[in-house]
């Protein structure tokens, strides 16, 4: 289910299951309006663009990501029942490989020992794994495309690795080739955005309708993100009000004639999309599975030793960018379609036609009464 079930609000919901190397993973969409023509090719490769990156672990290398469609799908169209997919994992070894015997640091391994009161640690660590946002990067990809029907585009960007600059590629690389020398991980910052979107989106009647708190949580989901500000969040502590808030102005190519003369709210207010162009900026911590280990206790025996070492990456910002702009799509299709309905994309593009983009603010009613 999405990150922030909304009781009685329509639009997507979705469920995935599977262990990191378990058989398969498989997502569940429910509420995907039919009659879009479903571009697998370009599923698969959202899924591929997610084993990128520099400072990328062994499983890069020989994951395949096979992408096969359950149900939903007739001649390629979605019918607008649940939408089912798998991905096959290559490494399938869960009832065969070793239990770790001393709990990581950074990881779920202790967390969740102490929630089940047992030493197998890989009950927690197979399910909390980062394998499973491959599960939900391929919904994503599937929302982009109906996002794309209404002229709606996410893209992410890292803006930093290991603390240096994304821009200068030749330092953050020899930062992870150090890291990986020395058995250590670097983290860094991205920021995923989206252009398009029609305001309104999201509502505040309940908390867990704002669109805000929906975006936050679904980036603060990724594994290993540790921090999440939609627009200049970041900065907002340092701003008086006067050069933080947005001022309002005439714009004849924004929605009823209006717009913005800055965005430091991220397109986002009082939990509705404002018109604006939507960012968020996410901080990933390092990868907390170190070569030489971190100091901890086998639990066999209560005894100090080093954390089990298993094979991880030395840096996932790109990877974790790339995350991050799936579940953006996610939340945005959601919100989409609790606005516009979920029934068939025709019906969406005609109430889509009917938010006003054109319209008149002087033509509005002045009171609630005009909205019979």
């Amino acid at each position: 289910m999405s990150a922030i079930p909304s009781p009685g609000q329509e639009g997507l919901r979705w469920l995935t299951a599977g262990e990191s190397h378990g058989p398969c993973l498989v997502a569940q969409m429910l509420g995907f309006p039919a009659g879009l023509a479903l571009d697998l090719a370009a599923v698969r490769a959202g899924l591929a663009r997610r084993w990128q990156g520099y400072g990328r672990g062994l499983r890069a290398g020989f994951e395949k990501d096979e992408l096969a469609v359950l149900a939903g799908l007739k001649k390629g169209i979605t019918l607008g029942s649940p939408l089912v997919l798998q991905i096959g994992n290559e490494d399938q070894r869960l009832d065969t490989l070793p239990n770790l015997q001393a709990p990581r640091p950074g990881h779920v391994d202790l967390a969740a020992a102490y929630r089940l009161q047992t030493r197998d640690l890989r009950i927690g660590l197979e399910r909390a794994s980062a394998r499973e946002t491959a599960a939900r990067t391929a919904l994503g990809e599937v929302c982009r495309q109906l996002l794309a029907e209404f002229s709606i585009f996410v893209q992410s960007e890292v803006l930093s690795i290991g603390g240096i600059p994304f821009a200068d590629t030749k330092a953050w690389q020899q930062a992870v080739d150090q890291a990986r020398a020395d058995g250590d991980a670097l983290g860094g910052r991205f920021r995923v955005r989206a252009q398009g979107c029609p305001p309104g989106l999201g509502g505040f009647a309940q908390a867990c309708d704002r669109l805000d708190a929906r975006l936050l949580a679904s980036l603060a989901s990724i594994p290993a993100v540790k921090a999440v500000a939609i627009g200049e969040g970041l900065a907002a502590e340092s701003m008086p009000s006067s050069a933080f808030q947005d001022p309002i102005c005439l714009d004849a190519a924004g929605w009823a004639g209006l717009g913005r003369s800055s965005n430091h709210a991220g397109g986002v207010e009082g939990g509705l999309s404002n018109g604006q162009e939507i960012y968020l900026e996410a901080v990933v911590k390092p990868i907390p599975t170190l070569r030489k280990g971190m100091p901890s206790v086998r639990l066999a025996t209560m005894e100090a030793a080093r954390a089990t070492y298993e094979r991880s990456d030395v840096a996932v910002v790109e990877a974790a960018a790339v995350v991050g702009e799936a579940l953006l799509c996610l939340e945005l299709a959601a919100a989409l379609c609790a606005r516009l309905g979920n029934v068939s994309v025709r019906e969406m593009r005609r109430r889509y036609q009917e938010l006003g983009k054109n319209a008149r603010p002087e033509d509005w009613p002045e009171d609630l009464a005009g909205l019979h």
